[in-house]
């Protein structure tokens, strides 16, 4: 039987770490918290030895599909009650400043009013400098998804590169207008 190459590999369990079924859902435990994910019926999972393995009940291609996915949620959700994850985001910009003020950063990023955006559960922010953000949390998801969400309060344009960007973004810079003659 043909199985996903990213499913058959086993998935390392520091210690610390557990893992188990129960209602249809991945249950992983570490030391920063509790993970939840929904997995399909047909993958089983097993701890064997330190290490989580999924294997699939059959061979079509769907469940061949959910076996590489469900490992790769799996190898995430392990490595965010054991490490976390962080995304930093970089403000450039005249007068472009943040601060962050009890659960939440005011981001002054040239509009006639400062923005305010909270954290959410789950979720920390914290401003290293006045042009940086830093976003962490266990769960990759949803720090991908806040450091998105604060990304697109003010995109980077390609002049003069002002907005928020990742910290390893390049922004492609465009020549602006020459003069007449």
């Amino acid at each position: 039987m043909a199985t996903s190459r990213i499913g058959k590999m086993p998935v390392a369990l520091p210690a610390g770490v557990t893992v188990e079924v129960k209602d249809g859902k991945m249950i992983v435990k570490g030391p920063k918290g509790t993970l939840e994910q929904d997995i399909d019926a047909r993958i089983s999972l097993s701890v064997e030895n330190g290490h989580a393995v999924l294997t699939p009940a059959s061979d079509s291609a769907d469940v061949k599909a959910k076996h590489g996915l469900y490992r790769a949620l799996l190898h995430n959700m392990v490595t965010g009650v054991t490490a976390g994850y962080t995304k930093s985001l970089v403000i450039n910009g005249v007068g472009y400043k943040v601060a962050k003020q009890g659960s939440k950063i005011v981001l002054n990023i040239g509009y006639s009013h400062p923005v305010e955006f909270s954290e959410v559960e789950g979720i920390k922010l914290d401003c290293p400098s006045q042009t940086e953000i830093s976003v962490s949390g266990i769960d990759k998801v949803k720090v991908g998804q806040v450091a998105a969400n604060i990304r697109a309060l003010r995109e980077p344009e390609p002049y003069h590169g002002y907005g928020i960007r990742y910290k390893d973004e390049v922004i492609e810079r465009k020549e602006g207008k020459t003069a007449g003659k």
